[in-house]
């Protein structure tokens, strides 16, 4: 975690955070032009910050776009949130809250962690419901083929939807699905209000994609979560509920136990 205290250290580098935080999934040229800063000095600061995961990368096309992530302030907050005096985890917390509130003009959700695991014990846990229910508490029924569908069941709930399928699947490497169907059964398990619920229920289906990628003992995880309209209530949801359920995975494969649900 010295690399992530190093980052935050710079005032430029926290310049570069807050106009992302601003505005998230810009390129290079966005940032230099918005911050006034030279090319090579954005450069410089951003490797830092990507160094420090604060900051993770999406190719589109021939672009290259920018997010901030706030995994490692998640990481720092479940470490010490016990262990400092309640002026510092004020501190971690808003620090944490301004990470992952992002007011996103990209209608999307990026996320990126490094896990001590392999490729394919990542890819167990995003597919068997033996591990999504530990973690997630979610269970998932499928022969994850490319076309095939996707059964969910949460709280007791069991969704299934034609639409509800595998984008793609290229095992140990990358998986992407469309997003589970809002039904009035899942409003009432987790005690949405019909307001909400028929919100969710009117919005386009999004889909979320795993990229997985080794790095030495590690696998670089980047979750994607779009296809998202402007002010999309589902994407204000997952955004919430994203952080928690990544860091209880990472918890999962690197203690053997996901995170305490919250009291």
């Amino acid at each position: 975690m010295d690399e992530v205290f190093k980052a935050l250290a710079d005032p430029s580098r926290r310049r570069l955070l807050d106009d992302l935080n601003a505005r998230n999934g810009q390129t290079l040229r966005e940032l230099c032009a918005g911050l006034d800063m030279a090319r090579q000095s954005v450069s410089k600061h951003l490797a830092v910050l990507e160094a420090a995961n604060l900051v993770t990368t999406v190719w589109r096309g021939r672009e290259k776009l920018h997010y901030v992530n706030a995994e490692p302030i998640n990481a720092i907050a479940e470490r010490w949130i016990d262990r400092y005096h309640q002026g510092r985890v004020d501190a971690l917390a808003d620090l944490k809250k301004a990470l992952e509130q992002e007011p996103m003009s990209t209608n999307e959700f990026v996320y990126t962690s490094y896990i001590k695991t392999t490729p394919e014990r990542l890819w167990r846990a995003l597919t068997d419901p033996a591990f999504t229910r530990q973690y997630w508490g979610c269970e998932f029924t499928s022969d994850w083929k490319a076309g095939s569908t996707v059964a969910w069941e949460q709280q007791g709930v069991k969704i299934e939807d034609p639409e509800q399928v595998v984008l793609e699947s290229d095992p140990y490497r990358r998986l992407s699905y469309t997003w589970h169907t809002f039904t009035p059964e899942f409003a009432e398990s987790m005690e949405i209000g019909d307001d909400v619920s028929a919100k969710l229920a009117a919005e386009p289906r999004s889909k979320v994609s795993f990229d997985l990628e080794p790095v030495g003992d590690l696998v670089k995880l980047t979750v994607v979560h779009d296809g998202f309209e402007p002010g999309s209530t589902v994407l204000e949801m997952v955004k919430g509920g994203w952080p928690s359920i990544l860091s209880s995975l990472k918890t999962l494969l690197e203690t053997g136990e996901p995170l305490p649900e919250p009291a």
